[in-house]
């Protein structure tokens, strides 16, 4: 209805030809080769800022020294402008990379903030009766603080992992890998050619909520652990 009202494919168009658009693309090999690359570059990325961001949150939560050292720099990457990230890490990192680095960077924080705030959320009754009988620190970790830590972690990576997409795919529309989904928005921008920018958009769309709902699968358990 908008797009007829427009009545200007330039400036929006139907919904038809965003799809056909699509159906056009996904006949390709080329489309697939680069839905396949930024999905293993995004997802790479979001491990290494989820798995970095966790060890961090811990070593932070536990060491006053880790919090003074490392703190004001986690959270200068989280007001850092994902551009300027990108623009520096084009220079000193292969244009397939950037991607990987720059998700990894956007979830970190995310991450290592979420693993703070789940591991403060220790009941200290909990703890206290833990001292009173001399648990080990494996029990202690088994039974008070992963419980206490789980439902913030899995809400942190699902977060994280959002923001790892939005500027993974950022970077590949400044960088230009030879196959990746934000190099065909790009080129879609430069040939103005406003259907292929819906349609690569709604393909970044679906493979974001893909890697949420396995996510999601993944952290079931966890939720249900930290839950009880």
């Amino acid at each position: 209805m908008c797009a007829a009202w427009v009545g200007k494919e330039l400036l929006l168009p139907s919904p038809w030809a965003a799809f056909h658009t699509l159906l056009t693309l996904v006949g390709t090999e080329e489309f697939w080769r680069s839905v396949l690359l930024s999905l293993g570059r995004i997802s790479l990325g979001f491990l290494l800022g989820a798995g970095l961001g966790t060890l961090l949150g811990i070593l932070t939560a536990a060491s006053r020294w880790g919090e003074l050292l490392l703190s004001p720099a986690l959270r200068a990457v989280r007001t850092v402008p994902v551009v300027s990230f990108i623009l520096l890490l084009y220079f000193w990192l292969p244009t397939g990379r950037v991607p990987v680095a720059v998700a990894a960077l956007m979830g970190l924080p995310v991450v290592w903030r979420a693993a703070r705030q789940g591991l403060a959320a220790a009941d200290p009754l909990l703890l206290e009766l833990a001292g009173a009988y001399r648990l080990s620190p494996c029990r202690r970790v088994t039974h008070i603080y992963l419980p206490a830590a789980l439902p913030a972690l899995a809400a942190g990576w699902e977060t994280a992992l959002g923001l790892s997409w939005k500027a993974g795919v950022a970077a590949e529309v400044l960088c230009q890998p030879k196959w990746a989904v934000g190099t065909g928005l790009q080129i879609s921008k430069a040939y103005l050619d406003v259907p292929g920018l819906f349609a690569w958009t709604t393909v970044t769309i679906l493979l974001s909520l893909f890697t949420e709902r396995v996510l999601r699968l993944a952290l079931q358990p966890w939720r249900g652990g930290g839950a009880k």
